[in-house]
């Protein structure tokens, strides 16, 4: 319980953090905050050229096939990137003043996770106006979304206590991501994926919670409740074991860093 504790005594640091990350990821463009919008909208338009017509995939309402499975990619990449070096990032206040350390890795995700949600608002319009529209289903969105945060949350504990005595680790993650977009159903359905290598998406989380958005934003149909529970806990699971090992960790950061 010590870490709610914490949390709650250093909200005002956390809530500050929160903030920082989502008005400094575009501090000094243009166009700022709008870059939230245009970044995953300038993606899709690429995809939805390139696959459909170029590809010939053959989807009904590709765009929006894509859209509900690239905007959770988006989120969880994101964090899992910028969360794996926030630690060494924050090294010279680290060294300076004294905080509970995991604000760092929660900052980064819970930010990550509200730009996501302004995201969700266009993919929202998109679905809307596409003809495909929503089903009652809708009411697993908050579930679904809270899981991923969880898994995405436990990758960025881990990541970013590791990175601080190797700091190779963040290039090994930029092209584990980049290996992973293409073994997680996002662009193709799972059965498109070849048989041999359908394992790669039963063990893939993400595969699960892509499927999980799909199911309610796309098909219309019940998530699998089965898979969404299991996912559910191994998600809180890991979640406490990645906090449990970047405490373990952080007694050695400021002599590290």
């Amino acid at each position: 319980m010590k870490v709610f504790k914490d949390l709650y005594n250093y909200r005002e640091l956390l809530s500050t953090n929160i903030k920082k990350e989502i008005r400094g990821k575009y501090k000094g463009s243009w166009l700022g905050v709008l870059w939230t919008f245009l970044n995953p909208l300038l993606m899709l338009l690429v995809y939805s050229l390139v696959f459909p017509y170029i590809l010939r995939i053959k989807v009904p309402n590709y765009t929006i096939f894509m859209m509900v499975a690239l905007v959770p990619w988006n989120f969880f990449t994101t964090a899992v990137q910028t969360g794996t070096g926030s630690v060494v990032a924050n090294g010279d206040i680290l060294k300076k003043v004294y905080f509970p350390r995991e604000i760092i890795p929660i900052s980064i995700t819970t930010s990550s996770v509200i730009n996501f949600l302004i995201t969700c608002v266009i993919m929202f319009v998109f679905i809307l106006f596409s003809g495909v529209g929503f089903s009652k289903y809708l009411i697993f969105f908050p579930l679904i979304v809270l899981i991923e945060y969880l898994l995405t949350l436990g990758f960025a504990f881990i990541l970013s206590a590791i990175t601080v005595f190797i700091r190779d680790v963040d290039h090994f993650v930029s092209i584990i991501l980049m290996l992973a977009f293409y073994v997680t159903p996002i662009i193709y359905k799972p059965d498109m994926l070849p048989a041999k290598f359908q394992w790669a998406i039963k063990l893939n989380p993400m595969a699960q919670i892509i499927n999980a958005f799909r199911d309610i934003l796309y098909y219309h149909q019940m998530p699998n409740l089965t898979s969404l529970g299991i996912l559910a806990v191994i998600s809180l699971l890991f979640v406490i074991f990645g906090y449990l090992i970047f405490k373990k960790l952080e007694k050695k950061f400021v002599e590290e860093l």
